[in-house]
């Protein structure tokens, strides 16, 4: 260790030490040192002064400041104390590649604190080192804190920010420890004035020159100029000097280093230069970090709110809210542009109308069954069973409606011409049947035929039609039943097309239907309404066997007389009603005389007739519907209504005691969704087929389309 002792000498700025303080000051100094170049030793013998300001390591971030030399009395204990451990203190380990900034420690006095303020002030530094490095690095670190306290080596406090130095091992084999730390030491005052001569006359008078730079910075005179690398650092602490480190416990006693040495008090630190350290969160309970929110309000000093129902409440309103405003946004649109509905006419007036008086009284017949109505009015009733009994020569009714539905006719029109075949001419000879003398070979035009078969009641012009129109009979019997069934004539059954067989079946409500329906064609109402004719071909005029055609209004229809049938009668007459003429239809079936077949025909004329009169006679009419009523409205479909009013008197045709229907339509047209007041938007109707009677209804206000909280609030 020889070779580092010269580089001591040079490096020491201590004020008037002696040649063995400065020798042992060097050899602490060259074992700080031990890992710089081998060139760093020679050098130092060879230039002499200029050691001093090359004792920090070029190479490293490590920053030191030098020591101020105790006075000799001071070293000379130190060296007496030390032993055996000089050799050990002068080459103790300084690790140079950290970042440590070191200071010097200040020897004291060599009157008084040479012994007890030294080692006191070594064993509290060690102490602090011990509390702060980790349990492992002061047990191992025990001895070698213990030789560097002898020998006045300075101790780094540690810190949890640093790992422990690289160690060295002394000539006795001990490992010198650096203690790492972030703490930047403040250079010690200088001694007092009185110290720095005490320590000047120590000093051996074989001084370099150096050492009269110490001497200078000893007595508290500024050197003529600082180097770079003796400058020092301001150190800004990384915490409040509120919140001082922790101390740790000592694991290493503290006696071993220096038994002897009484206990001296610790030399204090500023608070700036302490090792600060921000502490980690505090565990919860279930060792587990807190909640990033919980961390949260612990740093801003803002805990959250505990829960509540109210607090809850209040978030579920802030929540769903939006939601909620977004949804009805979304229902408006999706409801304002769906299609409208199809608005409606409806009537708000009575559905019906019942003529003033009491019931009429009609004097239907005391035997068989009979049936009667007012055409497109009302249905007068039925009297008798009705069941289906023989109907004669009414069967010819429905032999001409299939014939004219087949072939029809238009007012007076001929049709087409038919010949007289065999079979009806030699029919026409026979005297147990109604006929017409006709010969074969002649023709005839369907109109003609028509007359001859409902005037004259020919049978066989009815078997020579059916021939010509179905080509058979039983095809055309066929086709008789087949326009019953369609006319709801459940109750009849055709099987011939001229009635005289037994078994051709109706009842009086069956062949009302009927009539209803011949009375449709224009050719059948004028043939059958027809009293007597002349038809070219024919010898004699033919006469028609309803004598009731002479009777006013009376217009028809059809006489029917057989012994099994007896005499049966359909019937039609008219009443002109406020210049309209309303049809009255009726039946009357199995009507019977005592004395002749004639007789029982003349009968059921005769009780028909006092059915047409008394329902000639009790016809009248009333206004039902006045001008300018409200009848109906137009409904919007989403709730709204316009008001609509009939446009002129609406009057009916009925009977005392006769209640009419009243129905209200668009007639037609397309109801519209708006419209201004007054336009015709349907009309009102009293009564049922060709008798009812109609008026236009117009809106009564202006009709607007539905309002657009109507269109929010529709279901459906």
């Amino acid at each position: 260790m020889a070779d580092v002792e010269p580089e001591a000498d040079h490096d020491t700025e201590g004020a008037g030490g002696t040649d063995a303080d400065v020798e042992a000051d060097g050899a602490s100094e060259a074992d700080t040192e031990a890992d710089t170049e081998a060139e760093a030793g020679t050098e130092a013998d060879e230039d002499g002064g200029e050691s001093s300001e090359s004792s920090v390591d070029q190479r490293t971030a490590v920053f030191r400041t030098v020591k101020p030399k105790a006075d000799a009395d001071a070293m000379a204990e130190d060296a007496s104390e030390g032993g055996e451990d000089g050799d050990e203190l002068s080459e103790s380990s300084v690790d140079q590649r950290t970042a440590v900034f070191r200071t010097v420690k200040p020897k004291a006095d060599a009157d008084a604190k040479a012994e007890g303020k030294d080692k006191d002030k070594k064993e509290t530094v060690k102490e602090e080192a011990e509390k702060d490095e980790p349990k492992g690095a002061s047990e191992k670190a025990a001895a070698s804190d213990a030789d560097g306290d002898a020998s006045g080596k300075p101790v780094d406090r540690p810190t949890a920010a640093f790992g422990l130095l690289p160690e060295t091992s002394g000539k006795d084999g001990k490992k010198g420890v650096d203690q790492p730390t972030t703490a930047f030491k403040a250079v010690s005052p200088p001694a007092d004035k009185k110290t720095s001569e005490k320590a000047s006359e120590a000093k051996s008078p074989e001084a370099k020159p150096s050492d009269a730079k110490t001497s200078e910075k000893a007595q508290g005179r500024k050197p003529a100029a600082e180097s770079d690398n003796e400058r020092t650092s301001k150190f800004v602490p990384l915490r409040s000097p509120d919140d001082p480190a922790p101390s740790k416990p000592s694991t290493a006693p503290a006696a071993s280093a220096a038994p002897s040495a009484p206990a001296a008090p610790p030399t204090g630190v500023p608070e700036a230069e302490r090792t600060k350290q921000q502490p980690l969160p505090p565990i919860t309970s279930d060792g587990k970090q807190p909640a990033p929110l919980d961390l949260l309000a612990q740093l801003t000093n803002t805990p959250p709110k505990p829960e509540t129902p109210m607090r809850t409440a209040v978030r579920r309103v802030k929540i769903w809210t939006p939601l909620a405003a977004l949804l009805v946004i979304i229902l408006g649109v999706v409801q304002a542009l769906r299609p409208l509905p199809e608005p409606s006419l409806k009537l708000t007036a009575d559905s019906s109308y019942r003529f003033g008086g009491g019931e009429l009284s009609l004097p239907w017949p005391d035997q068989g069954q009979s049936a009667a109505e007012v055409e497109g009015v009302a249905s007068l009733g039925t009297s008798g069973d009705q069941k289906p009994v023989p109907i004669a020569s009414v069967t010819k009714v429905m032999t001409a409606y299939v014939v004219l539905r087949d072939h029809p006719l238009k007012g007076d029109a001929q049709g087409p011409k038919i010949t007289i075949d065999a079979q009806a001419a030699e029919e026409a000879k026979s005297a147990d049947e109604s006929r017409a003398e006709v010969k074969e070979g002649q023709t005839f035009t369907q109109h003609q035929l028509l007359q001859l078969l409902l005037i004259n009641s020919s049978n066989n012009i009815a078997r020579l039609l059916a021939r010509w129109d179905a080509g058979s009979l039983d095809a055309f019997v066929k086709k008789m039943n087949d326009a019953a069934e369609g006319l709801g004539m459940k109750q009849t059954t055709y099987t011939d097309p001229s009635g005289l067989k037994e078994s051709t079946k109706s009842t009086a409500a069956d062949q009302l239907k009927l009539a209803k329906a011949a009375m449709q064609s224009e050719a059948f109402r004028g043939v059958v309404a027809t009293p007597n004719t002349e038809i070219p071909g024919l010898d004699d005029r033919i006469y028609n066997n309803n004598n009731l055609l002479v009777k006013p209004g009376v217009i028809g229809i059809k006489t029917g007389s057989s012994t099994p049938a007896g005499g049966a009668l359909m019937w039609g007459a008219v009443r002109t009603i406020d210049g309209k003429k309303q049809r009255i239809l009726g039946v009357v079936l199995e009507q019977r005389a005592t004395t002749t077949l004639d007789a029982s025909l003349q009968l059921a004329q005769t009780n028909s007739y006092k059915l047409i009169g008394t329902l000639q006679d009790a016809l009248t009419s009333a206004t039902v519907i006045k001008k300018g009523d409200v009848v109906g409205q137009i409904d919007d479909g989403l709730g709204g209504t316009t008001p609509v009013v009939a446009t002129k008197d609406l009057k009916a045709v009925g009977w005392s005691g006769l209640g009419v229907d009243i129905k209200i339509g668009d007639g037609g047209k397309k109801v519209p969704h708006s419209a201004k007041a007054g336009t015709v938007v349907g009309e009102v109707t009293v009564g049922t087929g060709p008798g009812q009677l109609t008026a236009p209804v117009a809106l009564q206000d202006d009709l607007s389309e539905p309002s657009f909280g109507s269109k929010l609030t529709r279901i459906g």
